[in-house]
Order: C-alpha cells, then structure tokens, then sequence
C-alpha cells in the first residue's frame, strides 16, 4: 500500500489536466452515499460496531482493481496534519477528518477516486476529474459502485433508493459539484445575481471547502440540493447546463471588463503579480485573492498559458496543512505567513511582469482633448 508521502509527493490529475476554453471551471466531483444493510449507520454505531463495518468495507475495496497500490489508513493512523492536507486537497470531508475510531481513507494512487469509510454514512465515494466533466465523473464512479455491490450488501428501499443518514441525501445519494473560479463576475459586481439565480432554481452555492465555508479566491462549489425523485442522468444533466451558463456568464463579464475598463483590470493584475512576488509576510485570504487575479491574467493571455495550472497547483500548496508538512513540523500562524510569501517568491520567481500592453490598445479609446474630462 501506498505511503502518505507517496501520495502527496505528486499533484493529482486533476490538478493538471487542463480546464477547458474559458478556465471558469476548476473540477468537476460526484459523491455517491451508500450503507451497509444489517449494519447500524454511524452515527449510531458503537465503536466495536463501527470498527465491523471497517471490518467488511475496507478490504472490498482495497480489492478493486482501480485500487491496485493505492493509498488506504485508518484515520486515527494519520497525524492532524496530515488529516488536514487530505482536507485541504479535497480527498476527505471536514466531518471525516474530525471522525475517530473506526473511520478510514482508501485513495486511488492519482487521486481521482477517493472513499471515506465511516464517515456520516458507512461510504462516501467521490470520483474528481478536470474541467466541467460531471458525466466522465459519473460513469467512473457508478462503474466503481457496482463492483462494489458484488461484495457488500447496501441499504436500499424499492421506494425510496439508497437509505442515508440525511434525508437530503436519500434516493441517488449522489452529490455532483463543480468548482468555478469566477473572477470576472465579482468584478463587474454581478455576482451576487448569478448566484441568486442558481439558488433559486434549487441549486446550492458553496465556499472552497464545502458547507458553511467562505468564498476565498473567487472560488465557489456549485452543487444539486436534492437526490431524490430524479434519476443521476438528470440531475448531472441540469447541473452541467447550468455550470456551463454561469461559466458563459463569467467569459461575457471577462471581455466586458477587458472592452469597458482594461486598465482596471490590469492595475489588478499587475498589483497582484507584485504583492505575490514580492511579500515577505502574506496571510491565507490575501494570497488566495492574489492568486485569483494572476490566474485571470493567466486567462486573459497577460502571461504565458502554463502560468493557470501554475495557480492552480499553488492554490493547495500555500494552505496551512500543506505549509507545515512542506516544512516538517507546527508552524504558528506567523510562521505559516512568512512561509506562504517564501514558497509564492519562489515560484513565481521566473515568471515575468504582465504583458497588458496589447490588451490595453486593443481596448483604450483614443484620448479626445475637447472633452474636460480627458484633461
């Protein structure tokens, strides 16, 4: 089986497979909930019980041949931050890394698939891949569910479908969500209608690590509410129409900004490149805001193409998990915001100042000395 260091000494696939022609769409993830029949779920679960389930679970899909040398640990195995470097990446839940005896990871070598054995449900099964590829996610995962179901028995009801803890995860127990970095719609202050939009057409909006986070960077999840009444075709179906809308959205409001006002957005740009190349001290949120602004000039062709996955890759890498492993030990949090700016000028070191001169003739209007205002 596969070390921890192993794991995370390589960026996923799906942290460098591209991101489709406009970039507004970081990754697309389905989860699947499922639990044991016969089993007590949980929540409810005494240790003894709960440590039976893992029992069952475990080597059933440690057997898979997806999983042939991947990384599988019982979390109490695990230290805090090593935990929280699995939260930060996106492999386990908040819920899952707080869980104890008895809770489990089994994580594909590339990190495409990962599942959580007691965490709210016996299962959560998740399957990440680049770009808006929510039916490429699907299919792998569902393929994974039903060599699953030859080994272990699920709870399921003709009815009502696979039974959860949560109600609102009952019938598909399917989650799909895609994270969009959506810079140029907070900019042009349309943001909060985009997402008013989405929210009313049931659909959920969340922050970088899920329920009850903020927005950092610009990034949101966006996700369906409900899984039951609707078969997985159809909800994938309506969350890809909507993603793709609010990403068409995001490209309109880039190159309305670029026509409307180009020397704002490269006084962003240009701010931004200069803080991250050159700080000495820079907290989370601040790097994060930065970093969003340098993967818009990445987009707007300001620096060279390569310089998205580039953001991308250090978008994870200056999270506090992911600092204090790089460095071996604890660090306190001014430790952690010298640090961050020391990794930033590091790799940002080669990447030469934003060429916004193009964009800026192409977009200015010709200075009119009759008017006042151009005086």
């Amino acid at each position: 089986m596969m070390r921890f260091a192993t794991l995370i000494k390589h960026p996923a696939d799906w942290m460098t497979g591209g991101h489709g022609s406009h970039g507004a769409v970081l990754t697309s993830r389905i989860r699947l909930a499922r639990n044991l029949r016969h089993h007590p779920f949980p929540g409810w679960a005494k240790r003894e019980q709960r440590a039976t389930a893992l029992g069952v679970m475990r080597p059933a899909i440690e057997a898979l041949a997806v999983m042939k040398d991947a990384f599988s640990h019982e979390l109490d195995d695990l230290s805090s931050v090593q935990k929280q470097v699995l939260v930060e990446r996106h492999l386990i839940s908040r819920e899952h890394a707080a869980r104890g005896h008895g809770s489990a990871a089994v994580i594909e070598r590339r990190q495409s698939f990962s599942l959580m054995i007691n965490e709210e449900d016996h299962l959560r099964m998740q399957a990440i891949r680049p770009g808006l590829q929510l039916s490429a996610a699907f299919e792998a995962l569902s393929a994974l569910d039903t060599e699953l179901e030859k080994s272990l028995e699920f709870a399921f009801d003709a009815s009502l479908g696979y039974l959860t803890t949560c109600p609102t995860n009952l019938g598909t127990g399917l989650r799909a969500s895609a994270m969009l970095h959506l810079p140029g719609l907070v900019l042009s202050d349309q943001i909060g209608q985009v997402l008013q939009a989405v929210n009313k057409i049931g659909l959920a909006v969340r922050g970088l690590y899920g329920e009850g986070t903020e927005s950092l960077g610009n990034l949101y999840q966006i996700s369906n509410q409900s899984t039951l009444g609707e078969s997985e075709e159809m909800i994938i179906r309506r969350l890809e129409r909507v993603i793709s809308q609010v990403a068409s959205h995001e490209q309109n409001a880039r190159e309305k900004l670029l026509e409307d006002d180009p020397a704002m957005v490269a006084d962003k740009v240009g701010r931004a490149y200069g803080v991250l190349r050159h700080a000495h001290i820079i907290d989370s949120k601040e790097a994060l805001n930065h970093l969003s602004l340098l993967r818009l000039g990445g987009n707007l062709e300001f620096f060279p193409p390569e310089t998205v996955l580039l953001c991308d890759a250090l978008l994870m890498d200056i999270q506090p998990a992911h600092l204090q492993l790089h460095a071996g030990r604890k660090l306190s949090p001014e430790e952690r915001d010298c640090s961050r700016a020391e990794i930033l000028r590091s790799r940002l070191h080669s990447l030469e100042s934003p060429d916004t001169g193009t964009s800026l003739k192409k977009n200015s209007k010709p200075f009119d000395h009759s008017n006042p205002e151009d005086t």
